[in-house]
């Protein structure tokens, strides 16, 4: 099968988020399959971008085909992010021809996050003469989190153009896979068919946790002291950005007595100055903040985590369900997860391998840390092999890969 897959932020562990595409194709790859990701040169997200020539540019990465379009660079969500998306999509669009005469894609996966690749998708099709499946993938729901989250106005012409991009995404595409496992009924409202909708989440990559990359000297030194000193440590790794609410562990960290229990937050962003100017100024002795690790050190960090912690800014759009990749990686680790999101329901719940609960109250999450802390080790270590179970059976990339082609494979049928 030829699959071609657009995704405007596609990265690689190498290169840095976002991963999905990567692991995806990789199994894909494995399985006979050849993949061409078409991608933008610029990404906010990733840590090393390519140094693209020209537009189209090859580049294989396990086998998986990349193939680069020029964009411009940006910084933050302004006028030159949505020029990059035009230029993206545009140059995609004006070759949907070349790209089918070259490629003869079987199946063509519009994945940009923001929903206007789908144009370029149907025109592939329209122009392909073969009945070529058109999979819609939905990673944020835009533009719902334009006006939800951003404050944008519903007539703002950005948003217009994104929500007719939205609706003709779902109305048109064969299926819409979602990472958000409760969006079906909004989807529905807005020009998707039933039985179209399937939810396939992120998940873990056993490879990267059967040899993991050692820690650095100086978190491996820092991290073992603390265990060595009988301490209950509380562990968060990740950005730390405004959408993280990490104000929120420091809270707790601050509301919490017990002189046993440490709190470390491991990564790097924009607030994590602030937070670490904040926990000085207020004396909040039990905080200790650590430089990032790679992805492929997660594994190494987390055995010395007692608990994982997660929180994020209060939003409307969890009613959709979240799909965090820290959440499944802590399952992974086995380790009891701290779930400090305003969720109705989580996997962390369905499983059994942890504490959700309210971020507004800092009172509760002590509390839930205290639960965890004062379990029998049995019991607490039960709690986080639920989770490692379901990540292995239901959230491994491996298991994920076999049903998106089932669902490529449902609809061929």
């Amino acid at each position: 099968m030829n699959i071609v897959l657009i995704n405007h932020y596609a990265g690689s562990p190498e290169m840095g988020m976002e991963f999905r595409p990567y692991y995806f194709a990789k199994e894909w790859v494995k399985k006979g399959h050849r993949v061409d990701i078409f991608v933008a040169s610029y990404s906010h997200l990733r840590r090393v971008n390519p140094k693209a020539q020209h537009d189209f540019q090859e580049e294989i990465i396990d086998g998986i085909h990349y193939h680069w379009i020029k964009t411009i660079q940006y910084e933050g969500n302004g006028a030159k992010r949505a020029i990059t998306m035009a230029q993206f999509v545009g140059k995609l669009w004006i070759n949907a021809k070349k790209i089918t005469k070259k490629f003869k894609p079987d199946v063509v996966i519009t994945s940009s996050t923001y929903p206007l690749d789908t144009y370029v998708g149907q025109k592939i099709r329209r122009v392909s003469g073969k009945k070529i499946r058109l999979i819609h993938e939905v990673h944020d729901m835009w533009p719902s989190t334009l006006y939800e989250i951003g404050g944008m106005s519903r007539k703002h012409p950005f948003v217009v153009t994104m929500q007719i991009g939205e609706n003709s995404a779902y109305k048109h595409s064969d299926k819409v896979v979602s990472l958000l496992p409760y969006a079906e009924k909004y989807m529905r409202r807005h020009g998707l068919k039933k039985g179209k909708f399937i939810c396939i989440p992120n998940g873990i990559v056993e490879e990267e946790w059967d040899n993991p990359v050692e820690l650095s000297a100086h978190h491996e030194g820092i991290l073992q002291k603390l265990q060595n000193d009988k301490n209950f440590i509380v562990g968060y790794f990740g950005g730390h950005a405004l959408s993280n609410a990490l104000d929120v562990m420091i809270d707790t960290a601050k509301a919490c007595t017990d002189k046993n229990v440490k709190f470390v937050l491991v990564g790097d962003g924009v607030e994590k100055a602030r937070l670490m100017e904040r926990v000085r100024a207020e004396k909040i002795e039990n905080t200790i903040f650590l430089p990032p690790v790679s992805k492929l050190e997660i594994p190494r960090l987390c055995e010395y985590f007692d608990c994982i912690f997660y929180c994020g800014t209060p939003s409307p759009l969890y009613r959709f369900g979240v799909c965090l990749n820290k959440m499944f990686d802590s399952m992974r680790a086995g380790k009891p997860s701290i779930c400090a999101l305003p969720l109705k329901r989580s996997y962390i719940n369905d499983y059994n391998c942890g504490v959700c609960v309210d971020p507004s109250s800092v009172e509760n999450i002590v509390q839930a840390i205290q639960k965890i802390k004062n379990m029998d080790i049995a019991e607490r270590r039960a709690m986080g092999e639920r989770g490692k179970k379901a990540a292995l059976d239901y959230f491994n990339y491996k298991s994920l890969s076999e049903r998106f082609l089932k669902v490529l494979k449902s609809v061929e049928e």
